[in-house]
């Protein structure tokens, strides 16, 4: 049985990630493949609720413990995912790491850079593709319910989006990102979504390539 795959979508808010993430697991799961549909954060849990109350204005959090409890929070659900993978169960992942690492290290604090942020991260299940949904900040805020959380603003998600560039150039990750206009209609964005992950499909199963982890840099 052919293993399952990891798939990752990333990009600025309101992009459109949960609407092509429900639209790819619609997809997979109409050609007959098991899917489990992940969301970070994940509220669900202990930790999930405190960054909840964090991201929602309810609570506040040094930048660096909020960053440790973003990780932890993937790391909580990380042994889930990878016993799904090998069972032969897709994954695919709205926000994961990249996120928590672009989203930290645009607070420009001085002692929290990106390869900081990253360093909690390693070990973690790789990606076999990330989407990348490309979308100005500009466009982004012209979409329902922009505004809503702590880091939906004009400032913020343009440092965001400068940051994602240089994450994609960060590591060995960066010949695992598809990027895609966001900004499209949604059906093309569907169709290239699914066409960028049918490929990485055929591309793993072809090689019987294992899962990764996330490597420290080099």
């Amino acid at each position: 049985m052919a293993r399952g795959k990891l798939i990752v979508f990333e990009g600025l808010d309101r992009a459109g990630k949960s609407t092509q993430c429900a639209s790819l697991v619609s997809s997979l799961q109409a050609r007959g493949h098991a899917v489990r549909h992940q969301r970070f954060p994940d509220r669900t849990t202990p930790i999930g609720q405190m960054i909840n109350a964090y991201l929602t204005g309810a609570s506040e959090q040094e930048d660096h413990v909020i960053h440790l409890l973003f990780s932890a929070n993937r790391w909580e659900v990380a042994s889930s995912i990878k016993a799904d993978i090998e069972a032969g169960v897709n994954v695919v992942i709205d926000r994961y790491y990249y996120s928590g690492c672009v989203y930290s290290a645009a607070k420009d604090n001085p002692s929290l850079s990106l390869a900081w942020a990253r360093q909690p991260e390693e070990g973690l299940p790789r990606p076999d593709v990330v989407i990348f949904l490309d979308i100005s900040p500009e466009a982004a805020a012209q979409r329902g319910g922009y505004g809503a959380e702590k880091y939906e603003n004009a400032r913020m998600q343009q440092r965001v989006r400068e940051l994602f560039k240089s994450m994609r150039e960060l590591g060995e990750e960066k010949e695992d990102f598809v990027t895609i206009d966001g900004g499209e209609e949604q059906e093309k964005v569907a169709a290239a979504v699914e066409a960028a992950v049918l490929e990485a499909f055929g591309r793993v199963d072809q090689g019987s390539l294992p899962l990764r982890a996330v490597k420290p840099l080099q």
